[in-house]
């Protein structure tokens, strides 16, 4: 068994100024920052301490990766005999030179531009360092109206071989046209996917038994979209508390929810790299 596990401890600070994200330039304390720094040493060590294989996607609230305990987290995870893969979410602001000290065939991003906050040519530098260090990545952006010019821009300076997703903009019914769904589509095959809020009250699906969601202090959850807490991984029987569920929410809309419904087939999709969001018609 190889579990796929989401972490997303208690920082909360981003360096970017997003008018659509709450987290859009918030600063944590340096205690908090130290307290985040703790809990995830811990979750990490927990981690080598078992007997089982995993997947780790940082999920974080804020900008993780210019943060060094976190760095230093991927560096320890990387090389762990039982870790498969360790991904984060970034938007890629940081020095990449932390990546030397990683183990590269087991580390992945998801790479998330907003243009707003940077020019597409940096955005591009730092796409380029990933290659030339062999780190597999996908790229992302929300699909604002007026970010297309800079998304068809962005996806045409890409390697044809990187997948840009588009995350679908749904705070407004009825916000895109036909006209836009062609054009997300063109670039972004999955977007139909995406573009809606999948029915899931009561479906199958891999959270709580093969994925799950932990919190700095340990609490496990589904997913990070269910706020029962099913156990805590720091507790001896917790993976005898790990067992099919069904879905108790109405409906599901982001992708690391939705993408372990059993029902849409999406591990066909994306294969052996679900949790770094790369498909498998962009897998070399």
């Amino acid at each position: 068994m190889t579990y796929k596990v989401l972490y997303r401890g208690p920082l909360s600070s981003c360096n970017y100024a997003c008018d659509y994200c709450p987290f859009a330039k918030t600063k944590n304390t340096r205690k908090e920052l130290q307290d985040d720094a703790k809990k995830l040493s811990r979750f990490t060590n927990w981690v080598g301490q078992q007997d089982y294989d995993f997947e780790v996607l940082f999920t974080p609230w804020g900008e993780a990766m210019i943060r060094r305990h976190y760095q230093d987290a991927f560096g320890v995870l990387s090389r762990l005999g039982n870790v498969k893969k360790v991904c984060a979410q970034t938007n890629l602001s940081g020095n990449l030179d932390w990546l030397d000290d990683v183990e590269v065939k087991s580390t992945a991003l998801w790479c998330t531009f907003h243009p707003s906050q940077v020019s597409q040519g940096k955005f591009l530098r730092q796409c380029d360092v990933l290659l030339s260090k062999g780190v597999s990545f996908s790229v992302g952006t929300v699909g604002l109206k007026a970010d297309f010019d800079a998304i068809s821009r962005l996806r045409n300076a890409l390697s044809k071989d990187v997948y840009l997703w588009v995350n679908a903009y749904k705070r407004e019914e009825g916000y895109y046209s036909d006209a836009d769904l062609n054009f997300l589509e063109s670039i972004d095959p999955n977007f139909p996917i995406n573009n809606q809020r999948h029915q899931s009250l009561g479906q199958s699906c891999r959270a709580g038994k093969s994925s799950f969601s932990v919190d700095g202090n340990g609490r496990v959850q589904s997913c990070h979209f269910i706020k029962s807490e099913i156990g805590n991984i720091y507790d001896k029987n917790f993976f005898s508390q790990l067992k099919e569920r069904k879905c108790s929410n109405n409906t599901c809309g982001c992708h690391i929810g939705y993408v372990h419904l059993d029902r849409l087939n999406l591990y066909e999709v994306y294969g052996e790299r679900v949790m770094e969001r790369i498909p498998l018609a962009f897998q070399k």
